[in-house]
């Protein structure tokens, strides 16, 4: 029996360890990061910040919220989490390619100061909320898998820009960055396949599982990395 097998006889397990560890992480990364942002005041950091709080609601929501309703018998609430989960990680997705590109597109003032209601960030709250309404009454993931595989190769051309940019001294956390942005990008292009094509088939989703964990160990790392240098 090999690792997979494994795996795949103690899924519901090792779904729970692993959105249990990537929502960790995320909080670990919200709280560093909120504590970077407090040491150099970089607008950029507050939306990356924005990211991770985002991908932690979304993984609690889809494997703790759907558990939480399924203790308590509250089928007619079936959908809620995977909705939930969509909304929150696509949200997530657009506030990492935010944090490369606001200062293109911010405008001048927030409402409230909050980097979670600029009117940049209302435009991609308006485009999530599109997304999981049509993906809901289509009955598919297709805009969400086809969003984010947009939205990831976007911010992996745009790392690989700043990586060539950047003085050498900031350069190996630029490479870190675009190396986790071709991740992420790899393990939803891999997710679509998996989803649309081959029908969930389980070995696939767990290389997908592995990306991306190596997608938020890789700015786990990337964080502290750049704490250290403070």
């Amino acid at each position: 029996m090999n690792v997979y097998d494994v795996v795949i006889q103690n899924k519901e397990v090792f779904k729970a360890a692993y959105a249990a560890l990537i929502v960790f992480i995320c909080l670990v990364i919200v709280l560093k990061t909120h504590k970077l942002f407090k040491l150099s005041s970089y607008t950029g950091i507050r939306y990356f910040r924005n990211a991770f709080f985002f991908f932690g609601l979304g993984f609690f929501s889809r494997y703790f919220l759907k558990y939480f309703f399924e203790v308590k018998g509250l089928e007619s609430f079936s959908d809620v989490p995977l909705l939930l989960f969509e909304f929150f990680v696509i949200m997530a997705g657009f506030f990492l390619l935010y944090s490369l590109i606001w200062k293109r597109l911010d405008f001048s003032k927030s409402f409230a100061n909050s980097s979670l209601l600029t009117p940049g960030v209302l435009v991609f709250y308006m485009f999530a909320i599109i997304i999981v309404i049509l993906d809901y009454f289509w009955q598919t993931l297709t805009l969400m898998f086809l969003s984010q595989v947009i939205v990831f190769l976007i911010a992996s051309i745009m790392s690989f820009n700043n990586t060539l940019s950047l003085t050498k001294k900031k350069n190996h956390l630029s490479k870190l960055y675009f190396v986790a942005m071709i991740t992420s990008f790899l393990a939803w292009v891999l997710n679509a396949v998996t989803v649309l094509i081959f029908n969930w088939e389980q070995t696939l989703l767990i290389n997908i599982y592995i990306l991306n964990m190596l997608f938020f160990l890789f700015f786990l790392y990337g964080v502290f990395k750049a704490l250290r240098g403070n």
